[in-house]
């Protein structure tokens, strides 16, 4: 599973760049995406990569953001009730865990919003002109998404 995060906003980005970010759900800076590992999204990601930040989430983080970001249709947070009364799982954590495992998917919940939208990062950017290797926060994070992520909780 990996995490995007639409860093940059809409002015002078390319058609074909602004139609895929639409296709993946990202319409405004800081909202996140949670998308399977399939080829179809790589190339969709490899497209973008100069205007998100992306990389592989781990069962703990997705919890994090369920928890504090997940929102269902009509504003209601998501809550441990609604997963366990909708789910087969007793917690969002479990339900969690069996989505990066790939026994379950978001849209197993009912009503869950597919976009979950943060808040901008605690003690702000690295830049956004950068990528990642040349010290900014634009493209893959890998493993390290996790400390983006934290920061916009």
């Amino acid at each position: 599973m990996y995490a995007i995060v639409r860093l940059r906003g809409p002015v002078n980005v390319r058609y074909t760049i602004e139609d895929t970010l639409k296709m993946l759900r990202l319409h405004r800076v800081n909202h996140c995406v949670i998308v399977p590992d399939n080829p179809h999204y790589k190339g969709m990601i490899q497209k973008v990569k100069d205007y998100v930040a992306y990389g592989k989430i781990d069962a703990e983080m997705l919890t994090g953001i369920l928890e504090n970001r997940g929102r269902l249709e009509g504003g209601a947070r998501l809550t441990e009730e609604y997963v366990k009364e909708n789910t087969d799982y007793d917690s969002i954590e479990a339900f969690a865990g069996a989505v990066i495992e790939g026994k379950a998917s978001l849209n197993d919940i009912p009503n869950l919003k597919p976009v979950f939208r943060l808040h901008p990062p605690r003690k702000g950017h690295r830049g956004i002109k950068r990528t990642v290797q040349q010290g900014g926060v634009l493209g893959n994070h890998g493993e390290d998404i996790s400390v983006l992520l934290h920061k916009m909780r």
